[in-house]
């Protein structure tokens, strides 16, 4: 029986006042929890069934080709002959971020890439800033990588049948045409095979690497016949600025390592394949980009660059006076470019994954379908996003704004892995960056100096992004976070 003159119980977890606004946007997701949900969504698992060898082939993937099959023609007229330096710059920046991401990787194993690094270490605030970077980066990726396959497409058309696809079918509003229909085309075709699982999509992506590996060793088989050490005179006619500017351009060219990062929670071995696979790819596709770089600016003046996307097919066809080496790089081309739009794409969506399953965008994101193991939903919402980008925005504009959301997730990067090392010091890692803080903060100091090399209009387009990204923030994630659900409070306080 109650003793009646005793003062009223109250229940502490009812009186404990609310958290404020800071502390709610300042809460962090322990690691542990983190590793322990890998792999669970809405219905089903995704399934783990990647080794190295996949997870480089992803890695490299989504990194080799983009740069110099694509943008190249762009970055050359920005840089002159010092763009294969450009090259190197960029890569140093990519290789200083890569070690930050190799140990976090190995870490914290889970498909959330930065996003779940910042989530652990920097709040969720910094965590949906660094997703909608994300966000940006994979997704109009993807758009900038298609628009460039549908050019290499119409050379490869033009050297096998000598047709062409007409300018307002194969180029986007305010470059000559009204809809880039191959664009659209090569995302619906990697949507069908990510909709097969992880398995079936790494195998259709390994086929296309060897291909363009392949590619781009027979071009620099060919095209150093046609090198002439003239076109390295006046190396940086345009000063380092333009060197700069065009590394900022070429540098997502390198965001491969991050998709293979985002594979965390379907590889086989994750703490110990994912940095092996983020490094191995990064060295591999840096010593390639250089090298192809290099026998290009030789082989025809940086003057003669266009703005065309297809500019490796059309110096083999220049060098050896017949359309058929060309064509033939235009169709290991089209294979190539692909498995970028294939690796991408799947990044993207396992980014989102790992955000809807942490209740920040709506659920649909999260669910599995039971007999491939892979969100269905998901990939088709995105794909249908990016394709219909591909097909209605300009290259130019998509390779920059893909370059600064990619730079400030890297940057973060690089601020998490200290972090991180100063609050859980305990943790077992499989890799540990050299030298930290300082390689770290060298990384961070590249990401920021290469964001100010962007141009203007870039900025204003990163600012609008941002600002429409917190706005759904807080009128929707911050209110269904799940870290904010009563029955998940405890999740709040820092395991140590």
């Amino acid at each position: 029986m109650l003793d009646q003159g005793a003062p009223p119980h109250h229940d502490a977890t009812a009186t404990a006042p609310s958290p404020g606004l800071a502390a709610r946007l300042m809460r962090r997701k322990p690691v542990e929890r983190l590793v322990a949900e890998g792999g669970q969504g809405e219905g089903g698992s995704l399934r783990r069934s990647l080794g190295l060898w996949q997870l480089t082939m992803i890695s490299i993937g989504a990194t080799l080709g983009t740069g110099i099959f694509v943008v190249l023609g762009e970055a050359v007229p920005k840089a002159g002959p010092a763009v294969t330096l450009s090259f190197v710059i960029a890569g140093l920046t990519a290789l200083f971020s890569a070690l930050s991401y190799a140990e976090l990787a190995g870490t914290i194993p889970v498909a959330g890439s930065s996003y779940s690094y910042a989530y652990a270490t920097m709040g969720e605030l910094v965590a949906w800033i660094c997703g909608w970077c994300l966000i940006l980066e994979y997704g109009v990726s993807v758009a900038a990588v298609a628009v460039g396959w549908g050019e290499y497409l119409n050379e490869l058309l033009d050297g096998t049948l000598g047709v062409t696809l007409p300018a307002v079918l194969s180029a986007p509003p305010g470059d000559g045409g009204i809809f880039n229909l191959p664009a659209l085309i090569v995302v619906l075709l990697a949507m069908t095979f990510l909709l097969g699982g992880a398995r079936e999509s790494a195998r259709a992506n390994t086929i296309m690497v060897v291909v363009k590996i392949a590619a781009l060793v027979l071009f620099c088989a060919i095209g150093v016949q046609g090198f002439r050490s003239g076109n390295y005179e006046h190396f940086m006619p345009l000063g380092m600025a333009g060197v700069s500017a065009a590394g900022a351009t070429l540098f997502f060219s390198y965001i491969g390592f991050d998709a293979a990062s985002t594979a965390g929670e379907e590889a086989k071995n994750a703490q110990r394949d994912l940095p092996r696979a983020i490094m191995l790819s990064l060295i591999i596709v840096t010593v390639l980009y250089v090298l192809v770089a290099a026998v290009a600016v030789g082989a025809k003046p940086w003057r003669n660059f266009t703005d065309s996307e297809a500019s490796l097919a059309q110096i083999m066809t220049d060098v050896t006076g017949q359309s058929f080496w060309g064509t033939l790089l235009a169709f290991c081309a089209v294979v190539a470019i692909a498995s970028v739009v294939l690796t991408v794409l799947y990044g993207q969506t396992r980014v989102l994954f790992a955000m809807s399953r942490d209740g920040l965008v709506p659920k649909v994101f999260s669910k599995v379908h039971p007999k491939t193991g892979a969100p269905r939903a998901n990939t088709l919402i995105v794909s249908l996003f990016c394709g219909v980008l591909a097909a209605a925005v300009p290259l130019g504009q998509l390779a920059d704004a893909t370059s600064i959301g990619t730079l400030f997730a890297f940057a973060l990067v690089n601020v998490a892995v200290v972090v991180l090392r100063r609050t859980r010091p305990e943790m077992p890692r499989t890799f540990r960056v050299p030298l930290s803080p300082v390689l770290p903060a060298l990384g961070f100091g590249f990401c920021v100096w290469m964001m100010g090399s962007l141009s203007t209009v870039t900025w204003v387009v990163f600012g609008v992004w941002m600002a429409v990204g917190l706005v759904f923030y807080f009128v929707y994630g911050h209110r269904r976070s799940r870290l904010a659900s009563p029955d998940t409070s405890e999740v709040r306080t820092h395991q140590k």
